[in-house]
């Protein structure tokens, strides 16, 4: 999982005095979205983590919301904030996960399955589990027919642009 918080805003209330959303991009399994959040809401939740996990500092609650200066300061520690618990914490809390809008993580391998091995263990387990990776060149399904006398050009350009990028000329 990674995550940052690219921005904020500020909002005027004619219910309560103004506050600041800022806005977290969460990226897991490829797939991106957004969640918006108050800093009460960062601050309810850094209150629910500090009882289960040992949590790092949270910018301070009382500074003065509408300096511009000031807010891109609470942003960077916020985002710092969450980033040092996901990488601190092998198994994120649900609570933190529910925060962020997160369904389902995968469980990642734990560090000592990667490889530290006993020498007791066969060696069986300790062969790789994953598929094989194949690659193609080029894609076999879209290449003209050996038999063509001549050969389909766009299709030629694009399996070269994608496949050999690093030699198009400049």
């Amino acid at each position: 999982m990674e995550l940052c918080i690219p921005s904020f805003r500020y909002e005027d209330s004619d219910l309560e005095r103004g506050y600041t959303v800022f806005k977290i991009e969460v990226l897991v399994n490829g797939r991106k979205h957004f969640v918006e959040k108050r800093y009460s809401e960062f601050h309810a939740l850094h209150k629910k983590l500090k009882k289960f996990i040992r949590t790092p500092e949270i910018p301070s609650k009382h500074v003065r919301n509408w300096v511009p200066k000031v807010l891109e300061q609470r942003r960077q520690g916020l985002e710092l904030y969450l980033q040092t618990i996901i990488l601190e914490n092998e198994e994120l809390p649900k609570i933190l996960l529910d925060f962020l809008n997160v369904r389902h993580v995968p469980s990642l391998p734990k560090a000592e399955s990667c490889g530290s091995f006993d020498e007791t263990e066969s060696e069986e387990s300790s062969k790789l589990s994953h598929q094989p990776v194949l690659l193609f060149l080029r894609d076999p399904y879209v290449l003209p027919k050996a038999n063509d006398d001549f050969p389909n050009i766009v299709i030629e350009g694009v399996l070269h642009g994608i496949f050999y990028p690093h030699l198009l000329p400049r």
